[in-house]
């Protein structure tokens, strides 16, 4: 894991995640700018992890060069990012993580192992290690329980249950639709942090079949540190909107448990020193990205990539 370090600095230092709607975002010389009406607003692309874009938002060819070229994540996101469409980018270049992660997946014993680890890394005390996978999702359903109720009581706030209907938002409470639109922003920062660390959204351990299945599987991992204080927080704030209280509670708790700093870690550690399991053969965990052509796979030992190979044993 020590090898992983030299990623942490571009992680942890990064801003968390902007959220735009409404405006025109283009490259401006040499930085990204968001104009809405007679205001442009510079965007700091190269110290933010994910640019989340909201409806009514229109961006150039030019400004998604840039912003991939400082390995922000962009994140395509329903109105007060309550939906979470789709997302590109990243700041690693090598297939190291990918592939680990990959490997472990694929072979029972340690996928079963990597989720045993998810688990246990959500609780603040050791487990007992005798734990069926059965009896880990039973402790973290009444963690995640007695989680919401004291918030509810910290609060003030009558808890009665997640519960909120997508085709009729404006009815759910203000602490679900707190939930929800905070959820949809954590899922934004932990996508561009996995984007950055090099590893895939897709291959999850806990959750499966979907797309963004490991981004849900690490957002579980801070969800109830991050999350729920910032929504039940909103929740309680009459002032203003709480689609708009929760972004910005939520940045603020990224930023003050070290988040991100902490998924950096987490995530090449839930990869180390796993049991290789029949001839799955597990790359280093960090290799050298090489140049933009790569390495061809050989049984024996990758060879050169942007060879011609005309003369090997033809």
């Amino acid at each position: 894991m020590e090898k992983n370090l030299h990623i942490l600095p571009r992680v942890a230092d990064s801003a968390s995640f902007l959220y735009i709607e409404k405006a025109f975002i283009e490259k401006d010389d040499t930085s990204v700018t968001a104009r809405a009406g007679e205001s442009i607003t510079r965007i700091p692309a190269a110290s933010i992890l994910a640019l989340v874009l909201g409806p009514g938002t229109s961006i150039t060819h030019a400004a998604i060069s840039a912003l991939g070229e400082t390995g922000c994540a962009v994140i395509w996101a329903g109105e007060d990012s309550v939906r979470f469409y789709a997302a590109g980018g990243g700041r690693s270049r090598s297939a190291a993580a990918v592939m680990r992660q990959a490997l472990a997946w694929a072979a029972p014993a340690t996928r079963l192992e990597v989720t045993r680890r998810m688990y246990r890394m959500r609780f603040p005390e050791p487990l007992p290690a005798n734990l069926t996978l059965q009896q880990l999702r039973g402790r973290e359903g009444v963690r995640v329980r007695e989680a919401y109720q004291a918030a509810a009581r910290a609060t003030g706030i009558e808890w009665r249950g997640r519960n909120y209907d997508r085709s009729n938002w404006a009815d759910a409470d203000p602490v679900n639709r707190a939930l929800s639109a905070g959820a949809a922003c954590l899922y934004g920062a932990c996508h561009g942090a996995i984007a950055a660390l090099g590893y895939s959204p897709a291959i999850g351990f806990i959750h499966t079949g979907k797309q963004l299945s490991f981004v849900y599987d690490v957002a579980d991992l801070y969800k109830i540190d991050v999350l729920l204080p910032a929504a039940f927080e909103a929740a309680s704030n009459a002032t203003e909107r709480v689609e708009s209280a929760v972004r910005r509670a939520l940045r603020a708790r990224i930023q003050g448990t070290r988040m991100l700093e902490r998924i950096a870690r987490d995530l090449p550690a839930l990869f180390a020193d796993l049991t290789e399991a029949g001839d799955l053969d597990f790359p280093p965990e960090e290799m050298d990205a090489g140049d933009l052509v790569g390495q061809l796979w050989d049984p024996s030992g990758n060879v050169d990539g942007g060879v011609n190979h005309a003369g090997d044993d033809a």
